[in-house]
């Protein structure tokens, strides 16, 4: 019976392996199937040096496929990037789409407060989105805001008005006096400002947002 394999191939392989070879390096050295490899030299036992070859390899290995895994992710989110600059240059801003959008900011970010609009948040760029939205929809009394900061004991209370005062464009004086929250044992957050709830006094713009997206969320499912 003749061997599919040559003794002197199958004592190459062996060689290599005891030298610290990978089964996929000796197959595709050998231009043999990564299951002879396998069978041939599964048995051979490795010294500290082959050993750490291997190791060394390994390590190598999944070194090259993490940073290909990075270039193909990076690639995924520049076209989704790219695609979604694209479809945000179809669409031209107006006061009806703007005040959609406050609409639906205020249903998942506001309190269901009929008296007034009351738009709670930690997040800055939330905070200037939605006041630029209700800005840009409603005929406003600026002195009629009002802004409540939740702070911890760790922040500087001064810091974090003067902060929120800039980011909402409020002056400090329509500022009430902060609400401390209790302390929980927790951790700071690292560049966590605290939470700013503000209040705008007009209970017709409040029911009308409501109305906006109730009767547009109506519209959906229907």
């Amino acid at each position: 019976m003749t061997l599919p394999y040559s003794s002197k191939l199958v004592n190459k392989a062996l060689s290599l392996r005891s030298n610290g070879y990978s089964y996929e390096e000796i197959s595709k050295k050998l231009k043999i199937a990564k299951s002879s490899a396998y069978l041939w030299c599964s048995q051979v036992k490795l010294n500290e040096k082959a050993k750490k070859r291997i190791s060394s390899r390994m390590a190598i290995g999944i070194k090259k496929a993490k940073e290909v895994l990075k270039t193909k992710k990076e690639k995924v989110i520049k076209k989704i990037s790219d695609d979604s600059n694209n479809y945000l240059s179809q669409i031209e801003t107006s006061k009806i789409i703007n005040k959609l959008l406050c609409a639906f900011l205020y249903w998942g970010e506001g309190e269901k407060n009929r008296n007034a609009v009351v738009f709670v948040n930690s997040d800055p760029i939330m905070i200037g989105s939605f006041l630029n939205l209700l800005r840009g929809s409603f005929i406003l009394d600026e002195k009629k805001f009002r802004c409540l900061v939740h702070v911890h004991e760790y922040h500087n209370d001064k810091e974090i008005k003067s902060y929120w005062s800039e980011i909402t464009n409020i002056p400090l004086t329509q500022f009430s006096k902060s609400y401390l929250k209790p302390h929980t044992g927790k951790n700071f957050r690292v560049g966590y400002k605290g939470t700013i709830s503000i209040r705008y006094y007009d209970y017709k713009i409040a029911l009308e947002l409501g109305f906006i997206y109730n009767r547009f969320a109506e519209r959906l499912i229907k």
